[in-house]
């Protein structure tokens, strides 16, 4: 089977000093336990963990933080914000899906919070 990441003259593969400093960029990131306890969200709920779930996720904590609520609109601002590029679509959806999982609300000024019962499964997570 045809593996494109092997040489294919036979011989290994050179290691180089740039090859390995760019592992360095794969190390954890310091949100890391931020995002463990996401996931452990998500997998609470039944789903599959995201990145675009993260980060939706992540961005309506922070506002809550801060005391602001996020609505579609917000939500995709702050992930520009961010220099993550997702469509307006694609965050509108992905809202929408947590909410009918039961793991957001959506309020009656069309701002999204964590369902009380999500926000229980992060209060005993930490």
């Amino acid at each position: 089977m045809y593996n494109p990441q092997l040489p294919t003259d036979g011989h290994a593969m050179a290691h180089d000093a740039a090859f390995g400093s760019a592992n360095r960029a794969f190390a954890k990131a310091p949100e890391h336990q931020g995002n463990q306890r996401i996931r452990h969200l998500l997998k609470c709920f039944g789903l599959r963990t995201s990145l675009i779930r993260l980060k939706v996720i992540d961005a309506l904590l922070s506002a809550a933080d801060n005391g602001r609520s996020l609505g579609v609109r917000g939500v995709h601002s702050h992930l520009l914000e961010l220099g993550i590029p997702l469509s307006f679509l694609s965050v509108r959806e992905v809202l929408k899906r947590l909410c009918s999982e039961g793991l957001l609300t959506l309020n009656s000024d069309k701002s999204y919070s964590l369902h009380e019962d999500a926000a229980k499964v992060l209060a005993a997570d930490i």
